[in-house]
């Protein structure tokens, strides 16, 4: 039932991003302009749309949309994973220090002015991406013990290195003072200027990710009871958390590197997702992945109509909109408790 209505949701916030921005188009010429697309209701006829309508559409608004989705789903499944591994519901994607590693990457690409590489992606997100998968190896090798991976020293290890990583962003920032706006607006997230390209780049994560972690469902479940636990039922605790560990890890990573450091998404969602379905991963990893991609393109519209022609970062709107909303079910979650 969640899943019906979230997909109607996603389908209506959808259009209305593809249809809404600083050119408003009809809704049933952008319908026409995407069907005209399907080739098995391909006319003779010539388009009664403006060209320049047809790009915004295709070119610009539904790429765009689709991306802010896919980000959305991965943060969210992201988050669900990691609060189920570390068996805190305030975990989030950012825990282990993903995000300072892509702030890193990001932030010297674009202080060296790293050109677009020959996949077509520029330099910065593929430099993110490289600088997130760095922070969590980094991250795994100094929580390791022997074969184990304990869960108290991941943590501790994410937070230190994350420090260490933001503090070295700081750095950064402060001897690249002719890209300082530049930077920053990467580091609060935003979607502008992504294309096929970005949606193509960030679409295989996404499936793989999230495929592993759902067939993984069961083992999280386990998980929760705690490792001595999940051991007795038959689980290879240490496999699991490797196995975990590395896929949100690569979700969270191409998320970020897709649109810079979104936060609230992995960390509300699934909180308030479990709120919902319960805390069995089977359902709470999907339910997470369409709340969180609605959220995103909500998000995302929101980001670019609010003061347009103008554009808001988006990491903004998801506090905006995550924190009191977040806030209210805290409360209300604990006065029914009382």
């Amino acid at each position: 039932m969640a899943l019906a209505v979230l997909g109607a949701g996603l389908v209506v916030a959808g259009g209305f991003g593809v249809t809404v921005g600083s050119v408003s188009l009809p809704p049933g010429e952008v319908l026409s302009i995407l069907m005209s697309k399907l080739p098995w209701l391909t006319t003779d006829r010539l388009p009664s749309w403006p060209s320049s309508h047809e790009a915004i559409v295709l070119t610009l608004r539904l790429p765009r949309v689709l991306l802010a989705g896919v980000v959305g789903a991965s943060l969210a499944v992201a988050g669900g994973a990691f609060q189920g591994l570390f068996r805190n519901p305030m975990a989030d994607p950012y825990i282990i220090g993903v995000s300072s590693g892509a702030a890193l990457g990001a932030s010297l690409a674009i202080a060296l002015g790293v050109p677009v590489t020959v996949t077509g992606l520029g330099g910065v997100p593929l430099a993110a991406f490289a600088g997130a998968v760095a922070a969590v190896l980094l991250v795994y090798a100094i929580a390791r013990v022997g074969r184990e991976v304990p869960v108290g020293n991941l943590l501790l290890s994410g937070v230190a290195v994350g420090a260490f990583l933001s503090a070295l962003v700081s750095l950064v920032v402060v001897f690249s003072r002719n890209h300082i706006e530049e930077i920053v607006f990467w580091l609060m997230g935003s979607l502008a200027g992504r294309g096929w390209t970005h949606l193509g780049a960030a679409v295989p994560y996404l499936v793989v990710g999230s495929l592993i972690l759902l067939y993984l469902a069961r083992d999280l479940n386990a998980l929760l009871l705690g490792e001595e636990e999940a051991a007795h039922l038959g689980i290879d605790v240490e496999r699991t958390k490797k196995l975990i560990l590395g896929a949100a890890s690569l979700l969270t990573a191409a998320a970020v590197a897709t649109c810079g450091v979104v936060g609230f998404v992995g960390l509300v969602v699934p909180h308030i997702v479990r709120l919902m379905v319960g805390p069995d991963h089977r359902s709470l990893l999907p339910v997470s992945a369409a709340a969180g991609a609605l959220l995103m393109i909500l998000a995302d519209l929101a980001a670019r109509t609010v003061i347009r022609p103008g554009e808001l970062p988006i990491g903004v709107v998801t506090a905006l909109l995550g924190g009191p909303f977040f806030l209210y079910l805290l409360r209300r979650s604990r006065s029914r408790v009382l």
